[in-house]
């Protein structure tokens, strides 16, 4: 039923009994879903007019066509136009003179006879998206058979979710038109996605090739978030890690927003829809922190329902502005790696999710099949960077540090910091740390200062109080973020301004900026 539904647009011309009778010859695979008129006379009409190949050629593959002959055909006719050569049954007479396949069904005189009715003009387009479609539904039977035979088979150990997992996976590459076709591109694919990532950066004005942080200087370090990179964003409790996050998130989101809106076209756009997997906190937790950053009111004002009228009307408009912003929060507690991977290819597939955000990789779950915490979090970290290069996003996870941290006299964190496996270092592409000095300060805060002093007592707790004034008043509202470790470029420090009541990251103001934030 579906194969007709899908030819009664646009029937192709039937071919002479001569020659179709060879190919509809009886296999196994007789009642596999494909239309072989219609790739015969998309072929004829590729070999009339060439220029048919710059609508289709780049969805259309050698692979989607169900009959081998018509494969080897389209592969060789698409080489030859790529090295502008006018494709024509005589050019291509010298590829296929010894061809077996192609000798079965009358040679040469079959190659004339698929350019012999130019009525497939009309319908090409119409061809190629049938051909492409039926290709599609014969790579989803293949995932349904195997996904029964798996099941069907208990000779060993049994692992449901793992199989469960396997056919999401099958599922999304079906969904992209990937299929079982080869994971291996040609070097000059290559050298075009690189120019491409170089064009970008070039035209976006802050230097970012891949999607914007939101934030100057970060991007100037790492060039953005770049897709298949997998990010740890690590740091001590109350060094502001899920507020880093949270900012970025949104920044990449209301981005995309922007560029959209100005008509940039997608692949040019240097934000994201973004998608924030939030282990520890609520949706509505993450909304009110967003919702305080954009008001510039105090989360904890807002928890409490302490502000004042003209603050609610600053809530109200910054709630406006963002309701259509393209962040979804997946706040399910408990999630394993496989599940998280599952629900990302499903909001890739409905979305077009272009970022993906873990808070936090310790709070995931591995499958269960690994003995031990170490190699549970190996296992998720590993599942991390397969998603990155999966889906072509970059991917965020937040992660603890150890407390060797705390017991040290200088308090920045050191890759050897990151907590229960060194996996996770490994399988980074870049590894950020956040280190407040303020946080630090504010924690050996002395007494004082006594406004009226009137004992030697109440002079030296004035003196110690502004010995601490100096050594803090550098460090306030100041933030570090420490690229600890990057693949496309080098480490070093990038200074940022925090402010603690709206958990807000910004850039440091010119003059504020210290001196060496980008010091290897």
């Amino acid at each position: 039923m579906a194969q007709d539904t899908l030819l009664q647009s646009a029937p192709p011309p039937a071919l002479p009994p001569q020659i179709a009778a060879p190919i509809a010859r009886d296999t196994s695979e007789a009642k596999l879903p494909r239309n072989i008129e219609a790739e015969a006379a998309f072929l004829g009409a590729l070999l009339i007019d060439n220029r048919i190949a710059e609508e289709v050629g780049a969805r259309l593959k050698a692979e989607h066509f169900f009959e081998s002959v018509h494969q080897r055909l389209y592969a060789q006719i698409m080489r030859l136009i790529d090295k502008n050569v006018t494709v024509t049954p005589v050019t291509l007479k010298p590829f296929f003179e010894s061809d077996a396949g192609l000798a079965e069904l009358g040679g040469m005189r079959y190659l004339a006879r698929l350019t012999g009715d130019a009525g497939g003009l009309i319908g090409a387009r119409d061809f190629a998206e049938q051909i492409y479609n039926l290709a599609l539904l014969r790579e989803l039977i293949q995932v349904g058979r195997t996904l029964v035979d798996k099941a069907m088979d208990t000779s060993e150990a049994v692992d449901p979710l793992g199989q469960i997992e396997q056919a999401e996976a099958a599922l999304y590459n079906v969904a992209q038109g990937e299929g079982d076709t080869s994971g291996a591109v040609h070097f000059n694919v290559a050298v075009g996605a690189a120019l491409g990532m170089v064009e970008k950066a070039l035209n976006s004005g802050g230097h970012v090739s891949g999607v914007t942080t939101g934030l100057t200087d970060l991007n100037a370090k790492i060039g953005g978030l770049h897709p298949s990179d997998l990010l740890i964003l690590a740091a001590r409790p109350g060094m502001g890690k899920t507020s880093l996050a949270t900012n970025i998130a949104f920044n990449a989101a209301s981005r995309w927003r922007l560029d959209k809106a100005a008509g940039i076209e997608d692949d040019k756009n240097v934000g994201a829809k973004t998608a924030f997997f939030s282990l520890e906190m609520s949706s509505d937790q993450l909304a009110t922190r967003i919702l305080a950053e954009q008001s510039r009111i105090s989360s904890e004002k807002l928890r409490m329902g302490q502000i004042a009228r003209n603050e609610f009307q600053r809530l109200v408009t910054a709630s406006q502005e963002l309701e259509d912003l393209p962040l979804f929060i997946d706040d399910t507690p408990g999630l394993t790696i496989a599940a998280l991977r599952a629900r990302a290819r499903r909001l890739k597939r409905k979305h077009d999710i272009g970022f993906i955000v873990v808070d936090y990789l310790q709070l995931l779950q591995g499958t269960g099949r690994n003995e031990g915490r170490v190699n549970e979090i190996s296992e998720i970290s590993r599942g991390l960077k397969t998603l990155a290069k999966e889906l072509q996003v970059p991917v965020m996870a937040l992660s603890q540090l150890s407390r060797a941290v705390e017991s040290r006299e200088d308090k920045r964190p050191q890759l050897s910091d990151l907590r229960e496996s060194g996996s996770i270092e490994q399988d980074a592409d870049i590894v950020l740390f956040i280190y407040r000095e303020e946080y630090y300060r504010l924690m050996v805060k002395p007494d004082g200062p006594i406004m009226d002093p009137k004992t030697a007592a109440d002079e030296e707790i004035n003196q110690k109080y502004r010995e601490w004034e100096d050594k803090f008043s550098p460090t306030a509202n100041k933030a570090t973020v420490i690229v600890a470790k990057q693949r496309h470029g080098s480490t070093g420090n990038v200074q940022l301004r925090f402010e603690s009541e709206i958990t807000k990251f910004s850039d440091l103001a010119r003059e504020d900026y210290m001196p060496g934030g980008f010091d290897e």
